[in-house]
């Protein structure tokens, strides 16, 4: 079964992250899928982590190399039914579109974001849990 991948997860997995092992575990032999808007949230998160002085353009550009190593099947979302489900969670945009993804595609949401995982859970999505902390 295909498992959605939020932004949380790949930027996990790119730059090397505690949880990569763990997600690069629970999405072996398993086809990934993801809203088109995936690409927007990366570059959003790289942004964000410059203004934190987190991580330099060389070292994104390289995550960004391997970001797209990963076989992701990218796919539209319902725009309206995003935005509906946006107001209601009162949740991001960008974490809507996973959400109808997911649901349109009766997939699992595979996510380390704790607000997307209830959010999924309140709509009765099924979510692919990662134990968190180290290795």
């Amino acid at each position: 079964m295909d498992i959605v991948v939020d932004t949380s997860a790949v930027i996990a997995v790119i730059t090397n992250e505690p949880d990569r092992p763990r997600i690069l575990a629970v999405t072996q032999d398993t086809a990934l899928l993801a809203p088109r808007s995936l690409h927007w949230e990366i570059g959003n998160a790289f942004s964000a982590m410059f203004k934190r002085r987190r991580i330099t353009l060389e070292q994104a550009r390289d995550a960004l190399a391997l970001y797209r190593q990963i076989p992701i099947r990218f796919t539209d979302v319902e725009l309206q039914h995003a935005m509906d489900l946006a107001a209601q969670l009162n949740i991001y945009a960008y974490d809507a579109y996973m959400l109808v993804c997911a649901q349109q595609h009766r997939c699992r949401l595979l996510s380390i974001d704790t607000g997307l995982l209830h959010a999924a859970q309140e709509m009765g999505l099924q979510v692919v849990e990662i134990e968190r902390g180290e290795p």
